[in-house]
């Protein structure tokens, strides 16, 4: 069973602010986003309202260490 949210858009809504305020971020989410909803991209850019977007949980990416030079 793929786990996630379905969201049902608002007149105008776009995909990349979709994936900005579920995930964080839309880069590289919007690809995965439209891989999980087939026929998407034919609607276009901004979307009429009650279009139903399934949101596929997205493991976060490991916070890579970062190194101070002045620690």
């Amino acid at each position: 069973m793929n786990k996630g949210v379905t969201y049902i858009t608002r007149d105008g809504d776009c995909l990349d602010l979709i994936c900005f305020k579920h995930y964080g971020r839309s880069s590289g989410m919007v690809e995965k986003v439209l891989e999980a909803n087939h026929g998407l991209a034919e609607l276009g850019p901004l979307y009429p309202e009650q279009v139903s977007i399934f949101l596929p949980e997205i493991a976060k990416p490991a916070a890579s260490k970062v190194i101070n030079i002045w620690d």
